[in-house]
């Protein structure tokens, strides 16, 4: 069952629906026309299509939203418990941050089924990176080499520890 929130109980809620206080007003040039944005027609609602999560404190869905990318798969079964917390929690955001994580395997394993390698140099960016900001990406290669190095060494290390202990 979704909760809804009664905007008049919301401190704040509404707070420049008011014309006459108008926070911006020494600053703004004012020309009498930015008042009639309160008198506009909605435009309709777009159909939903697709599944479509938002904010359990926002009553409804947008009049526009995107149905090229719907929640699928994993990552769409995380996105569903993300939105059952509120935009205030950290599990509501990590929650997402993870599903976000989830699907770029997602979409990796995909390209593979499809007999398609990605290309990652690309998709990253590397080629803008190399061009636009030289001095770190030397400095991210340099250290990624560095740690996978450690890395390899520590495992030579204790591959050679296991043979000469059994």
């Amino acid at each position: 069952m979704e909760k809804r929130i009664d905007p008049n109980t919301v401190k704040g809620w509404g707070i420049d629906a008011d014309p006459e206080n108008e926070p911006t007003y020494p600053m703004k040039k004012y020309t009498g026309d930015d008042h009639q944005r309160l008198n506009y027609a909605h435009p309709p609602q777009q159909p939903e299509t697709v599944t479509v999560y938002h904010s359990n404190e926002r009553p409804g869905l947008s009049a526009v939203f995107g149905t090229s990318a719907p929640p699928a798969g994993l990552s769409g079964a995380i996105r569903r418990q993300a939105f059952k917390y509120s935009e205030g929690r950290y599990a509501h955001w990590l929650l997402l941050m993870l599903a976000d994580r989830v699907n770029v395997v997602e979409a990796f394993v995909a390209q593979l089924r499809q007999g398609r390698l990605p290309n990652i140099p690309a998709e990253k960016g590397w080629k803008a990176d190399w061009k636009y900001n030289r001095k770190e990406t030397v400095v991210k290669v340099a250290a990624a080499v560095t740690v996978i190095t450690l890395l390899l060494l520590v495992r030579k290390k204790y591959r050679k520890h296991q043979k000469a202990t059994s």
